[in-house]
Formats: C-alpha cells, structure tokens, sequence
C-alpha cells in the first residue's frame, strides 16, 4: 500500500466546553474555479482520451474530453439562444448516461444550475408526489428527460407552462451541433466558484428531501482534496465501472468529478445491486478492469457471490486495482474479509480497502481514513480543507464540518439553512462518532450513528440504531442484506431483516428462483439467524444491544416509497413507518409462527 495514501498531519484543541477541533495542518492546494475549467484543462492536455463510455451492444459508446467541451459548448449557445438567463435551473430525470453528462455541461458552461433528480420519483403510478415537490422548490426553466417516453406521464404532471422547454437526447445532440458564439465564453466569464453549479436532493434517510445548493467551489476544492490524500490518482488516470445515479452525491460528484479532475475513464455501468441487475455489472466488469472501484455495501454484497463463484471474473476486477473504496453505509467485517480473501487468491497480496465519510452537503468528502486499515468501521481524519467539531450530545459526539466544500444553504429553505449551522459556521450533520483512540487523533474516527435514529427502550435505556444495525448485519451473514432496529418504548430491542434472498437459498439448498416465503421458511435459513443473533446476545448482553426477536422480509426495500436511499442505504425511519404491520408482529404475544424469538424480553 506504499504510495496510494498521503500521510496525515492531524492538529486538535480541546476546548473548556469539552468540544474537540480537529483539523489537518496539510494546506489545501489550489483547485480550478469552476467545473468547467476542469473539462477545458482536459480538453487542452487530452483532447482524445475517452472520458465517458456506455454500453453501445456488445461494446461502448465514448465520448472524449475534447469531444465532451466541443458538445457541451455548442449545446450552451443553443440554451442561450433559447433565451434561458443564467442563474435559470434545469431538471433532469435522467439515468446515467452521455447524454445526461452533456445536459449538465452544456448547462454549466450556460451558468445554469443542474438539478439531477431520483429517476424513482418519475416512475409507477402515482401522481409523483416527491418529483412534483422538487420542481416546485426548484422552480426550472428547462427539463430534461432522459427518456422521454418512459418518464412521459411524469413530466406531464409537473404542469409546466409552454414557455419551459422539455428536452431529451435526440434534441440535446441536435442543440449540441449549435455553432458558438462569444456569448459562450461570456457566460464562462460570468461564473466563477460561489456560482451555483448543482443543487441536489438529499436521500432523506433523516428526514424529509432538502435541495442542497452545490457550488463550484465546494465541487472543485473537494476533488482537490480528493487528489492530495489519494497521490496515486496523479500517476495514472483512474478507471472506473460505476452505477451509482448521478443524482446523488457520491454517483454524481464523488465519482463522475473524480473522472473529470483526474482526466480519467468512467465507464458507465447500466446494472444495479439488486437480483435483476446485478448480472449486467458483471457482464460490464468482464469488458473493463478498473483500477479504482467505488461501490456502497449492498453493492459489494451482490457481487461478491459472482466473484467467488467465478476465478476469471476474480482475477480480470481484481488484476488492476489500486483500490477499493466503499461509502454510503457501513460494511460488515463479514464483507470486508471475503473482500481481502479474493483479492489475495487473485494477485497474491491483500488489497487495500478504505472508506471516507460525508454527505450531500460536503460535496461529498470530508473525512477519510488516508492511511491503512485492517477493519471497517473507521471513517478516517479531516481531509485537507475541512475543519471538525466534536460536541458532547446525548452522550455522544456529534460531528461539524467547516471549509471551502460545505453547502451554503438549502434552496429556498431559510429556515432549514439556519438550523443547519451553528454559530461558528461548523454545518450540524446530526450524526455521532468517537475517536479511535483518544490520545491520538491521526487514528482516526469511528462512525457511531444517526442521532436522529438513536431512541430509547421503555427503560429510558437509549439504543445506538446505526451501530446495531452493522453488528445485527455481521451476526446474521449471510442472511441479512440489511436490517432496521425496531424498539422505541419497547421492553427490548428486535430487527426487521431485509435478506439476501440468493445466499438464503444456497444456505437453505433451494434452486434459484424458489418461491420467496418458502426460502425464508427454510430451517436452516431460520436456525442462521437465531443462532447467529445467540451469539452476538452472548458477546453483547445488555438491554440496549442484545437483540430479542427478528422478522424476515420477503418484500425488498422500495425506493419509490422512501425505504431506501439511491446509495443503497435503508431509511431507518421511512422503513419502520411503513412496516408498522411487520413491527406490531415483532413485539406480539405469543409471537406468530414467522418472528424468531432470539431471547424473550427480560
């Protein structure tokens, strides 16, 4: 692992309040202005590399950097043309895709802010609630529909006037043909970092959906930092195969803005992690091998299987990474071993895994472990830039982030904008760490939950949800996908599981496919998870950690309706109100033939 981390250079202050500030004393370097002077600084060096590539049959479809800015300026002109002023939004329902990166380019270089939104929102058939929501916060002036027929009825019920073009690829690549004019250049000139470049809808995995401003700075400094704790990115231009949507941060800053700093290649990926699309990531894993792979825990979940059922598909992921990353959730020791194992096999030296820690509103980075680790759970140290304080709350530490790459705000949301920061300027994430060790902040901080999740027994005893959730994931392997810790004014805690339906029918000797309820049915399936769940009781016998009961799910997490977030990552609360049915079978008495007693309350 020499080489592919910059050693950090941590600094603390204690204060009287018992408040900790840690920051890194390692200056941040400067960073372009704006998003567009990344892809003009590309074009210039690179003009041929391949930037974006989709599956196009059996092959690609690429687009290059010098192709991207030639494109993206051209469909700038024809936006202005169109009358649209800067500072005018533009929607997009869009999945991944060239096309989609070329809207948000051409609308850039416009001095348009893009608002990528969940393609969940403009799907079923609802009256698209959430999506109606967001365009009346965002108020657009432009939309673009990535396929216009598929996401037909939504746009329909957004009821905008016939002044608001609605736009999708066949128009983009006609406008993209636009010859420029000097108005290009002046709109250029106009924007600079405190432009709003993107303002993007958090995932609600605390709460309702916030439109949180993105400017160009935050974008910028972010992938500067980025570049400074990770030197490898400098040697080679990064390769990656990445599914993560657009529309949040981690898909659509993190990864597709680490592709165009780096002057690297993202190779777009059209699967998901989930049984239906999990098959064409590997199909797309057998063209590409990345040398840098981002993915969150139920992605590494899904793919593992194929990985170790399959030694040329090992090898091929395998053979050129620099590194794996993964973020949105914690991973499960369980995950994190099978990883290093196959890595192993593969090329004969364990590879390096790692993680990092921020939010929608930290453009995303701004916490990451630049340093080895042999175990999940650690976060890391403030990256260069970006200032942290640890306050005492509910017995814990609640972490606040400061620097160049926070949010300004929330979109029209003063309110919410105000209650975001405290008086210092340090953005209030609401969520909890603690230090690795005490007396040395370089080790680093451990994730220690939503306090916003965190509730207490009927015994005024509080529960850790978020540091339960990952203990209850790692004792039930394989079953468990995913849980939701149930128990607020309960006489003990008990969990909701979202099974891995795959490895639940290879425990339980079942062909795939088997009927869901009969493979959740399973004895074996049944004895892994109370036995498991023994176990973790034995090792953790307290009220607040032990785990009494757990469900079995045979419906997956749904997305449309709020359960869970677009990274992968379950809405604790969206999911307990939803399965209030499946909570009340959790705590009846006697309890139904399908909840698995683990302990009876005491």
């Amino acid at each position: 692992m020499h080489g592919l981390f910059a050693t950090p250079d941590i600094a603390r202050e204690d204060r009287p309040d018992g408040s900790i500030r840690l920051w890194s004393r390692t200056p941040l370097d400067r960073y372009p202005p704006t998003l567009c002077h990344h892809l003009e600084e590309r074009a210039a060096a690179h003009p041929d590399r391949v930037f974006l590539a989709e599956r196009d049959g059996d092959g690609w479809r690429t687009i290059t950097f010098g192709e991207m800015r030639g494109r993206a300026r051209g469909l700038a002109q024809a936006l202005v043309d169109r009358g649209l002023a800067a500072g005018d939004p533009v929607l997009v329902i869009s999945d991944n895709a060239i096309d989609h990166a070329l809207l948000q380019f051409g609308a850039l270089y416009a001095g348009l802010p893009v608002c990528p939104v969940s393609t969940a929102y403009a799907q079923g058939s609802g009256e698209f609630d959430r999506l109606r929501a967001v365009a009346a916060k965002v108020r657009p002036r432009a939309v673009y529909a990535g396929d216009p027929e598929r996401y037909r009825r939504a746009v329909a019920g957004l009821g905008l006037d016939g002044e608001v073009p609605v736009l999708d690829p066949g128009a983009v690549a006609t406008l993209a043909a636009t010859p420029e004019t000097a108005a290009v250049d002046a709109r250029l000139a106009g924007i600079g970092p405190d432009t709003v470049a993107k303002v993007l809808f958090t995932s609600g995995s605390t709460g309702g959906p916030k439109g949180v401003v993105n400017t160009h700075r935050m974008l910028c400094a972010n992938q500067q930092m980025l570049a400074q704790i990770w030197p490898f990115l400098t040697r080679r231009p990064p390769v990656l195969v990445d599914w993560m949507p657009w529309s949040h941060t981690f898909g659509g800053n993190h990864n597709l803005n680490l592709a165009l700093a780096r002057g690297g290649t993202l190779h777009i990926d059209d699967g998901r992690p989930v049984p239906s699309g999990i098959g064409r990531t590997v199909d797309n894993l057998r063209l590409v091998s990345p040398t840098l792979y981002l993915n969150v825990p139920r992605g590494y979940d899904a793919l593992l299987p194929h990985l170790e059922a399959d030694r040329a598909l090992r090898d091929r992921f395998f053979g050129d990474l620099d590194l794996l990353f993964y973020g949105g959730a914690s991973l499960p020791q369980s995950l994190w071993a099978r990883l290093e194992a196959l890595g192993l096999a593969a090329t004969g030296r364990r590879p390096a895994l790692t993680t990092g820690y921020g939010s929608t509103e930290t453009a995303p980075l701004a916490v990451a472990p630049h340093f080895p680790t042999d175990r999940a759970g650690v976060i890391g140290v403030p990256v260069p830039g970006t200032e942290v304080l640890l306050r005492p709350e509910a017995g814990k530490l609640s972490i606040g982030l400061r620097g160049p790459h926070i949010t300004p705000g929330y979109l029209n949301d003063p309110d919410r904008t105000a209650e975001a920061f405290d008086a210092e300027g340090f953005w209030q994430s609401g969520d909890a760490v603690r230090l690795a060790d005490p007396r040395r902040p370089e080790a680093g901080l451990l994730f220690d939950g939503r306090l916003a999740e965190d509730f207490k027994l009927l015994t005024g005893t509080w529960v850790a949800a978020g540091t339960l959730r990952v203990a209850a994931v790692a004792a039930c392997a394989p079953v468990a996908q995913d849980v939701v810790v149930a128990g607020h004014d309960r006489d003990a805690v008990a969990i909701l599981v979202f099974p891995n339906l795959g490895e639940c029918a290879r425990l339980a000797g079942l062909p795939a496919g088997t009927d869901p309820a009969a493979v959740l049915a399973h004895p074996a399936v049944r004895a892994a998870v109370r036995d498991g769940l023994a176990a973790h009781n034995a090792a953790n016998p307290a009220s607040s950690t032990a785990v009494a009961r757990a469900l079995l799910l045979a419906e997956p997490p749904d997305v449309e309706a709020g359960e869970i977030t677009d990274k992968g990552y379950v809405n604790q609360r969206g999911a307990l109100e939803r399965r209030a049915d499946a909570v009340a079978a959790l705590y009846a008495e006697p309890p139904g033939d399908a909840v698995i007693v683990v302990r009876e309350p005491r």
